[in-house]
């Protein structure tokens, strides 16, 4: 299936206050100023709108508060404002909680995605080709590799192991189905673990940076020794900024930094970083605290980029070590925003603005 280069003038970009969402919106608004963008967020926990709130406020974005399961809602705001573009990043992202509650990462991830599709399909039912879906998923759809296993194409077979990993596959499907079946315009990108600003405090790079900073301790899953591939969400936005606009309609694309570590090494190079920008941290890896290892942990996820590569052009322009040190800098340099997410006093601003419905 093929389409020629598609030009996004109306989107909407779906989790646009999470962590990739609102660093993607800042990228948008600042790559493609001429075009109108609608953000849809339904502000559960992980999603800040301090995130994007200067663009809100300036008019660069039009905000609604809506879950993309709604699909009447999500219907009604494609076709009142002509959307022709839609940037699907809204998801339950994080495993632990997915293993302790896997029906609302079914609710959100595989009812979620499959509502807003309808919701396109319906929208764009005329002429089904005439808009794009872009739907933005994980390199953990594949399930996990050896130590010395080639890394993951997008050939390689759907092996989820966590109720996490096994939502994004069947959302992942069901945007190949409506492909397949009803001629809608897609594209998937699925991406390895991502780094950066504005990413929720409970994942791996921003916990540990918090946790220094308050001298608390860095839990490390069992040995430690897992290994993951680390992509800059600058880099990520840039991918699929590229897929969106000339990516092959109804193809993949595996997205990521070509940064292999362990979780042990990442967590001591960040302990180094920030014992070489707050001195009086140091030394950061005292707090390091191996705990009991989390059930179905995966040993290791890595994303052969070569198509993308070959046929868009794309290649990470942030080394890791680089990358890490500036995410470092953005955490120290803005306290308040990641202050008022461990206080509660966020959440609390939410249920004022929207009436306790979050």
């Amino acid at each position: 299936m093929s389409a020629p280069a598609h030009t996004a003038e109306r989107i909407l970009i779906t989790g646009g206050a999470g962590f990739i969402g609102a660093n993607f919106t800042h990228f948008w608004a600042e790559r493609h100023a001429a075009t109108t963008i609608f953000v849809a967020d339904k502000l559960t926990y992980a999603g800040n709108l301090q995130s994007i709130q200067s663009l809100i406020e300036d008019g660069h974005v039009h905000f609604e508060h809506a879950d993309i399961a709604d699909t009447e809602r999500m219907t009604a705001l494609l076709v009142g404002n002509n959307i022709d573009t839609i940037i699907n990043f809204a998801a339950e992202t994080h495993v632990d909680r997915s293993i302790h509650g896997p029906e609302l990462f079914v609710q959100a991830n595989v009812v979620g995605t499959a509502s807003l599709l309808q919701a396109a399909s319906a929208a764009w039912g005329d002429d089904p080709a005439r808009g794009r879906f872009h739907h933005v998923s994980t390199d953990e759809v594949y399930g996990s590799l050896g130590v010395h296993e080639p890394a993951f194409t997008e050939m390689h077979p759907m092996r989820p192991n966590s109720p996490y990993a096994a939502s994004k596959a069947s959302a992942d499907m069901m945007v190949r189905a409506y492909a397949q079946t009803y001629g809608l315009n897609t594209t998937t990108t699925n991406c390895s673990n991502n780094y950066g600003p504005y990413q929720f405090p409970e994942k791996l790079i921003p916990l540990t940076l918090l946790n220094i900073i308050n001298g608390k301790p860095l839990p490390i899953y069992g040995n430690g020794l897992q290994i993951r591939d680390w992509f800059h969400v600058h880099d990520h936005c840039r991918a699929i900024d590229l897929v969106l606009r000339e990516g092959v309609a109804g193809e993949t694309y595996n997205v990521g930094g070509n940064a292999e570590r362990t979780n042990l090494e990442l967590v001591h190079q960040l302990c180094a970083i920030v014992d070489a920008k707050r001195p009086e941290c140091a030394p950061a890896d005292r707090l390091i605290t191996h705990v009991e290892d989390r059930p179905g942990h995966d040993r290791r996820y890595a994303v052969n980029i070569d198509r993308i590569s070959r046929e868009l052009d794309f290649q990470p322009e942030f080394e890791l070590a680089r990358g890490l040190a500036e995410t470092v800098s953005w955490y120290l340099d803005n306290e308040a925003w990641w202050r008022t997410i461990l206080t509660g006093d966020y959440r609390e601003w939410v249920r004022q603005q929207y009436g306790g419905k979050v």
